[in-house]
């Protein structure tokens, strides 16, 4: 890949949980910042640009920035990707495409034709066709969705700990004794609730640990509840392409699956299984925001132009 010498690439992974800002100088990272999605994300497209643009600002330090791409949790459908991308148009003086935060994961890798797999505070998989048309499955949301997320494991594990005690199940099986050691309960009646009111994926994300131990110990339980969890990602695969996803290469990222190998090993078999030899499945080894420099670097080499940034004031 050819770079444009003195300009500066910046890319941006928005999660759920955190967002990473990282920007390039001739290929080389000469900025990386992370902070807290919530300490700036107001869901307001306008001023989530504006609260970008000032935090992209301050990581170059006044240097001239060439392009900007954006992943972004929450964006799941093409409409909102133009809509936050037009929003940056009043506060930055560079070009800017936002993407999906799933779609950073296969240039992450090199892959600029692939389907993205997230797994992490929530989950989704998405790719786009040669013509640009965008493919999504998942994404619904941690109440309705998010098989094979952080909170969509522990919200199925609470289902089958229900269920099995409902059968006449002991209450000192190890995944329904670490649920409620983590929602700090002393009965597993409450456990349902306790998974209502967390109030948001990422808060029930966080007790996600417990599953993954529990199945370390030999909970029959939380390994079935790993399995189905990879099994519905997997299934997402197999929709888009049903849905006539032409990408043949796939990388699955996700704090689930990057933290986690076993599950990273499920995910892989039951994709291999689904897809029947259509598509060939990798899983990231790099951060995302790797991806969204790789998109801002293309951009460049499509639009060589160099340009300033605004005040944001």
């Amino acid at each position: 890949m050819r770079y444009f010498m003195n300009t500066i690439a910046v890319g941006i992974d928005i999660g759920g949980t955190k967002t990473h800002l990282r920007s390039l100088a001739d290929g080389r990272v000469v900025g990386d910042r992370v902070v807290p999605t919530a300490s700036w994300r107001t869901h307001d497209w306008t001023g989530d640009a504006r609260a970008l643009v000032t935090m992209i600002n301050s990581l170059v330090s006044g240097g001239t920035i060439a392009a900007l791409a954006v992943g972004a949790h929450g964006c799941d459908a093409q409409h909102e990707c133009d809509a936050f991308q037009a929003a940056f148009e009043d506060h930055a003086g560079f070009p800017v495409r936002v993407v999906n935060d799933a779609e950073l994961i296969p240039p992450a890798m090199g892959v600029f034709d692939g389907i993205g797999i997230v797994s992490g505070t929530g989950s989704i998989a998405v790719t786009r066709n040669p013509d640009g048309t965008m493919l999504v499955a998942g994404g619904w949301g941690w109440v309705i969705g998010d098989e094979g997320s952080a909170s969509g494991l522990v919200r199925e594990a609470g289902r089958l700990a229900s269920l099995y005690l409902d059968g006449g199940g002991a209450a000192d099986e190890p995944l329904v004794q670490l649920l409620c050691q983590s929602f700090a309960i002393a009965s597993p009646v409450r456990i349902g609730s306790c998974i209502s009111s967390s109030g948001s994926g990422a808060r029930l994300g966080r007790h996600a640990p417990a599953v993954f131990e529990a199945a370390s110990l030999g909970s029959k339980l939380a390994q079935r509840t790993l399995d189905e969890g990879a099994a519905a990602l997997a299934t997402l695969v197999e929709r888009l392409l049903n849905r006539g996803a032409q990408a043949r290469n796939l990388v699955a990222g996700g704090g689930v699956v990057m933290a986690q190998p076993g599950f990273a090993r499920l995910l892989l078999h039951h994709i291999n299984a689904r897809s029947e030899g259509r598509v060939q499945a990798q899983i990231l080894d790099k951060p995302p925001v790797a991806g969204a420099c790789a998109l801002a670097l293309r951009m460049i080499q499509t639009t060589p132009q160099v340009y300033q940034p605004r005040s944001t004031k």
